[in-house]
């Protein structure tokens, strides 16, 4: 987006994922499939979501894409986000390598969690639809067929002697002989 290319704050890139020499920073910043969009602070960029058409990727550019909370901006931070980061601040390289792992771990539970229960949900969908099949199966053999077959039949016979009453119900004609 030429709009932004003299910006200090604002940085639009591409990045070629299947090219060589790219992998380290794709799998650095999460990138799993094509097209990723990633915005934010650099050192913990996070996943756009939103609408990919250009009037809408520009509007969220230009509302989002500015200096934000973080180390290096922490004027920018609220207090509860200050408080935050001066405590990490305050970890050892190791402690904090630990904490980061525990939370990792959260959401590594939460995506093999999530693909569990969409197989599970794949699995009662294939029974339903087998159960379906089946049942749809036993009530065509039982002369469903036959039936619809034989009605068309009647319908088609009896076609002459019906007449639709107003709310569309069948009435049969019949001949009444009045004896004289």
């Amino acid at each position: 987006m030429e709009e932004f290319a003299s910006s200090t704050t604002q940085l639009i890139a591409d990045v070629d994922c299947t090219a060589d020499g790219n992998d380290a920073l794709c799998t650095a910043n999460g990138v799993q499939g094509f097209p990723t969009l990633k915005w934010g602070d650099p050192e913990d960029l996070q996943e756009y979501q939103g609408p990919r058409s250009f009037d809408a990727l520009k509007e969220f550019a230009q509302e989002n894409l500015k200096p934000l909370c973080s180390v290096k901006n922490i004027d920018l931070c609220d207090e509860e986000k200050k408080a935050l980061i001066e405590t990490y601040m305050g970890m050892s390289v190791e402690d904090l390598e630990n904490a980061v792992e525990e939370k990792m771990v959260l959401i590594d539970d939460a995506e093999k969690n999530f693909d569990e229960e969409v197989e599970k949900l794949q699995q009662k969908y294939e029974s339903l639809e087998k159960e379906r099949g089946e049942a749809v199966a036993a009530v065509k053999a039982s002369g469903l067929g036959l039936m619809t077959s034989v009605l068309k039949s009647k319908s088609a016979a009896d076609e002459t002697k019906d007449e639709l009453n107003v709310d569309g119900r069948k009435k049969w004609e019949t001949t009444i002989d009045t004896l004289g």
